[in-house]
C-alpha cells in the first residue's frame, strides 16, 4: 500500500520521523514535501498528497502543519477527499471505521512525537466498517457532487 505524506516547515521534522515508521511497517511512502523546514505553502502540499489519494496513486495520506487545521481544510477541498484532523488515537480509529477517512492530518505544535506515531497506527491498523455509515458517507459524496462545479 502506497501512502502519501506531506507537511509544511512546521510539520516538516514530524513528517519525517512518520515516514520512516511508515516504511518500517512495510508500507510504500511517497513524499509531497516540504523537503526542509524552510518556509512552505502547506496549501501546495496538502492539495498534492489529497490530489494523489483522490485519483488512487496513494492508498491514503498523511498531512502535517502546525496545527493540522490548514492541512486539513485544503485537502478537504479536492473531491474524493475525506481528511480528518486527529489528535488522539480513538478519534483516528474511529475515522476509518465510521467515516472511511481516507487522509490523517495532524498539528506538529499539539501533538508529541509519541503519540502522532499512535494516531498514525490507529488510522492506518482499521478498516472502514460499512453497514450503517455507508448511508452517511453516500450523503456525504451527493454532498461534494452538489457543490463541485
Amino acid at each position: 500500500m502506497t501512502i502519501g505524506v506531506g507537511s509544511d516547515h512546521a510539520g516538516f521534522e514530524l513528517k519525517e520521523i512518520i515516514k520512516a515508521h511508515l516504511v518500517q511497517a512495510g508500507y510504500e511512502v511517497k513524499d509531497f514535501g516540504a523537503y526542509s523546514t524552510d518556509k512552505a505553502n502547506y496549501v501546495l502540499h496538502a492539495t498534492a498528497v489529497a490530489e494523489a489519494v483522490a485519483s488512487g496513486t496513494c492508498a491514503r495520506g498523511i498531512i502535517i502543519c502546525g496545527t493540522g487545521i490548514g492541512v486539513s481544510i485544503a485537502a478537504n477541498k479536492v473531491p474524493g477527499v475525506r481528511a480528518a484532523l486527529c489528535s488522539d488515537t480513538f478519534s483516528a480509529r474511529m475515522t476509518r471505521m465510521h467515516n472511511d477517512a481516507n487522509v490523517l492530518t495532524m498539528g506538529a505544535r499539539v501533538v508529541g512525537m509519541g503519540l502522532a506515531l499512535d494516531i498514525v497506527d490507529a488510522f492506518m491498523g482499521n478498516a472502514y466498517e460499512g453497514g450503517r455509515h455507508q448511508e452517511r458517507l453516500d450523503e456525504l459524496q451527493a454532498l461534494e457532487q452538489k457543490y463541485s462545479k
